[in-house]
């Protein structure tokens, strides 16, 4: 029970960039207060947390993005696409960012802009990625049965419509719209889905049977225009494909993935 606590209490806090009170953290997870005071102090000791000393809130440390990092390195793929997507950058202008399958969430883990001036939209790495509204969801649920990914979705949920673009799919009639006309393309792309004026698209890695991954590209829609993403979905299928075949040479279908998914 500490444990799922504690669990529970570092999901809270990784969206909490200030840092939460005990009595906040406590009414959230509806957890009796010296509960919570106590994991929270168990995970302070273990290096997880550290509470503010002026305002006594309890914050993250870099702890687990160190252990993230640090798990990303031993498997190698993070080294072996970091070039690819860079090169993508470079040639499209625009966040080419990069995100593996973990159980049943896909994370972002890496990035590089091609664009160094004007407005930029960068979304946190080590989040999670909306499957229902990101070009980087579609492209992981477009390689599945219907059902898988419905199930998946339904699992997370579709999230608050007010907090993503007005062309949002809140229904799993209109989400498989999206998803059978990216398998016909053979790539997702959204238009003011996810954010409103912002554009992706996004291919996924295939690796022997298996999607380990997705690539995705994203802008401003008056920049990444349909006719644009067309462009640029060429490129992204051969980087797709270079990346696929690089993880197959480094053994990667072999392995586990990050999660069981």
């Amino acid at each position: 029970m500490s444990l799922k606590n504690g669990l529970r209490i570092l999901d809270l806090l990784a969206s909490e960039g200030e840092g939460a009170g005990l009595v906040a953290i406590a009414e959230a997870l509806s957890l009796p207060r010296s509960t919570c005071h106590r994991v929270l102090t168990e995970l302070v000791e273990s290096g997880y947390v550290r509470q503010l000393v002026d305002h006594g809130r309890y914050i993250l440390t870099m702890r687990m993005t160190s252990n993230g990092l640090e798990f990303l390195s031993l498997t190698g793929i993070a080294d072996i696409a970091q070039p690819i997507i860079e090169r993508l950058a470079a040639q499209t202008a625009g966040l080419v960012r990069l995100s593996l399958v973990d159980c049943d969430a896909i994370i972002w883990v890496g990035r590089a802009d091609g664009q160094r001036t004007g407005f930029r939209y960068d979304p946190d790495m080590g989040h999670a990625a909306q499957l229902s509204c990101t070009s980087t969801g579609h492209a992981w649920l477009m390689t599945m049965t219907d059902e898988q990914a419905a199930s998946l979705v339904l699992k997370q949920g579709f999230g608050p419509p007010n907090e993503f673009g007005p062309n949002a799919p809140t229904t799993l009639k209109a989400l498989l719209g999206f998803l059978h006309a990216a398998r016909v393309r053979g790539y997702a792309m959204i238009d003011e889905v996810f954010a409103p004026r912002m554009a992706a698209v996004a291919v996924p890695v295939v690796s022997g049977s298996r999607c380990v991954g997705v690539i995705s590209l994203a802008g401003p829609r008056v920049r990444l225009t349909a006719k644009k993403i067309h462009e640029f979905s060429g490129l992204m299928l051969e980087a797709a494909n270079e990346l696929a075949q690089l993880s197959n040479m480094a053994g990667f279908p072999s392995r586990p993935p990050l999660g069981k998914g």
